[in-house]
């Protein structure tokens, strides 16, 4: 079991930047290949970005690519979101994700692939 709890959210300009942190619990954080996920009103929830469980391949959202880097360290049990050039567009509740990986060059994409979920953290940019 892995409990997964979001940090850093809050009201931001447009330009401005932000970092978001997902601390995970349990001792074998390191098993698990994790995912940045958001949900803007109305919508569904959609990929932001991924990262291996040894850290050394990620994948991004086109739409974000060049402006958000996710990262994790995994003797803090933590991954990271940090978003810089936010636009309106961002606007959403921001959902880390874990899912178990035998293999530590994989990364997921999709919502089903993962086990456990956080209770997301609000990220609201003004125009």
């Amino acid at each position: 079991q892995v409990q997964l709890v979001e940090s850093g959210g809050g009201l931001m300009q447009a330009g401005g930047s932000l970092r978001l942190s997902c601390a995970a619990s349990g001792r074998t954080f390191s098993s698990y290949a994790m995912g940045w996920f958001r949900q803007a009103p109305g919508k569904e929830r959609e990929f932001v970005a991924a990262i291996s469980r040894s850290g050394s391949i990620t994948d991004a959202l086109d739409s974000v690519k060049g402006r958000f880097t996710i990262s994790r360290d995994n003797a803090k049990n933590t991954v990271y979101l940090q978003m810089n050039s936010l636009k309106p567009e961002d606007t959403a509740v921001y959902y880390c994700a874990a899912v178990f990986s035998l293999t530590y060059g994989l990364v997921y994409r999709k919502v089903g692939q993962y086990d456990y979920w956080g209770q997301g953290t609000q990220v609201t940019v003004s125009s």
